[in-house]
């Protein structure tokens, strides 16, 4: 087996740390190693299978000579933006993890389970960019549904975790809970979020549009049409919740007029689709929840069900890991999925 030379820039982080993660659980065909980042973490060393890899910092010129295959970027769209144009200089597939590359044109966004012949697309630009975690686990259950019956609209409202704001998300959650039962919540500097997140839900995920809609649920709109070759209108609301980790989502999919939904078929559908699993059974407290998801590289979907007023509508349930499939599993799979096309060739 070809092995390949591996970079992760961003390698410190919650979703590079969650690559090297993924890339050791699917015994990716790995030859060298090389972990990047600001010169904050530079000396820094990272574990991966038993070996122990410096992190080095990234600069213009740390990809010459190095026989890169595949990079991934996950350290903000600046940096991306910044440094992965010396990546494909030197000869490697950037995978992109920031929103920075997603809408320009000639750049592939992928979701291997819904559309993997876009990866071919990669040689305009050397570059295929990794959706939003939001977008990425909403169309893995859209594609199975759209492939049965022509979808017309999507509603979506989320319920994001705090580690979608990273770790620094992730640990204001902790520090303002223990803050609170040592009564001085009062004397908490908030940070990573605008309003208090410990038991507080917040309608308000990233810097607000002319339209009304945050960045972050226009992103879900575009990148939704964008992925699946679509016009159909998307609509999303998105939210902050007291959670640490796994994005859930409720979703209400409309279909073409003329449609009837048959619930059978359409559970069937989600229960056949790649990397999704199904739990819904009501009446016997089984559905998904973050608990479920988290740490695992499943998109789960649950109570699903018909509208009661329109046969054309169907209401369900999602919730996937967003930091492993919603960004670092995602990519794996991208990388992985380019692999057998280069080698195929």
């Amino acid at each position: 087996m070809k092995l390949y030379n591996i970079a992760v820039v961003g390698a410190t982080g919650a979703v590079g740390e969650q690559i090297f993660e993924v890339l050791k659980e699917q015994n990716f065909p790995i030859g060298t190693l090389l972990p990047l980042a600001s010169a904050n973490s530079a000396g820094e060393e990272i574990e991966f299978n038993g070996k122990y890899y410096k992190v080095e910092v990234l600069t213009q010129d740390v990809f010459e000579g190095r026989d890169i295959d595949i990079a991934f970027f996950s350290a903000g769209g600046s940096i991306s933006a910044e440094y992965a144009k010396y990546a494909v200089e030197a000869g490697a597939l950037v995978i992109d993890n920031t929103s920075h590359f997603r809408m320009i044109e000639n750049v592939p966004l992928v979701v291997p389970e819904v559309n993997p012949d876009d990866i071919g697309l990669w040689e305009e630009t050397g570059i295929i960019a990794n959706p939003n975690c939001s977008t990425i686990q909403m169309v893995q259950l859209l594609k199975p549904l759209n492939d049965l019956y022509p979808i017309k609209r999507v509603d979506v409202s989320t319920y994001q975790a705090t580690s979608g704001a990273g770790k620094a998300g992730m640990e204001e959650l902790v520090r303002q809970m223990e803050a609170f039962f040592n009564f001085k919540l009062d004397e908490y500097k908030k940070e990573a979020f605008v309003h208090q997140i410990a038991f507080n839900v917040i309608p308000h995920i990233d810097t607000p549009q002319p339209n009304g809609y945050t960045k972050e649920e226009m992103k879900m709109v575009l990148e939704t049409n964008k992925i699946m070759h679509s016009a159909f209108a998307v609509s999303a609301t998105c939210v902050r919740v007291p959670v640490l980790r796994s994005h859930s989502e409720s979703i209400t999919v409309t279909f073409e007029e003329g449609v009837v939904v048959d619930l059978e078929k359409a559970r069937e559908a989600l229960e056949k689709a790649e990397n999704v699993t199904v739990i819904d059974d009501l009446a016997n407290n089984q559905y998904p929840m973050p608990i479920t998801s988290t740490d695992t590289d499943e998109t789960y979907v649950g109570r699903i069900r018909k509208d009661i007023f329109s046969d054309n509508i169907l209401h369900l349930w999602g919730v996937a890991d967003q930091i492993r499939v919603g960004a670092a599993t995602n990519a794996v799979r991208i990388a992985q999925k380019w692999i057998a096309m280069e080698e195929n060739q």
